[in-house]
């Protein structure tokens, strides 16, 4: 997997997900690994576009559950092609929605898959009606544990809060 900066790669055609990723954890393993796998049927690289650190540490002081390089390395066994990484700062974040739209637009997405709550831009500006103006864009159902409950970042955080690691790592599939 190769490894950018936000803004410093242009591939011929690609397919694309956006997002904090944060902890890698089972749902977002589902998604990656449905991403390479469809890029590889497609013949198009798959590509990451992540944030260091994710928003929600930025805004909200939140725990990390990992670091940007152990989030790397576990995307790495995904079979991804690219990695791109943002920095999440005061720059990113004037950043307009057009702005975001025209770097997208050097990956040339076939598609692009993201959350139904996915925004971007300053502001949070542009959401995915936005974004469908632009691109193919497929909007993906969360994943749910074998308890029927969604598999998020936010619930794994509160899990690790109330010391219920186990849980925590269940959802995760790597150690908290």
């Amino acid at each position: 997997m190769l490894i950018h900066g936000a803004g410093k790669v242009s591939l011929p055609r690609s397919i694309v997900t956006i997002g904090a990723f944060d902890g890698v954890h089972r749902g977002h393993q589902t998604l990656i690994k449905g991403i390479a796998q469809r890029g590889r049927m497609l013949k198009v690289p798959s590509v990451v576009y992540t944030f260091d650190p994710p928003p929600r540490a930025f805004f909200q002081n939140a725990r990390t559950l990992s670091p940007i390089h152990e989030k790397i390395r576990r995307m790495q066994v995904l079979g991804l092609d690219h990695c791109i990484v943002a920095a999440f700062n005061q720059d990113f974040l004037q950043q307009t929605a057009y702005q975001f739209i025209d770097e997208l637009q050097q990956l040339n997405p076939v598609e692009i898959v993201v959350g139904k709550d996915f925004r971007f831009g300053r502001n949070r500006t542009g959401d995915i009606t936005l974004l469908k103006e632009c691109f193919k864009v497929r909007v993906i159902e969360p994943v749910f544990c074998s308890k029927g409950k969604v598999i998020s970042s936010t619930r794994i955080r509160e899990l690790v809060g109330r010391g219920e690691n186990q849980q925590a790592f269940s959802l995760l599939g790597w150690p908290v």
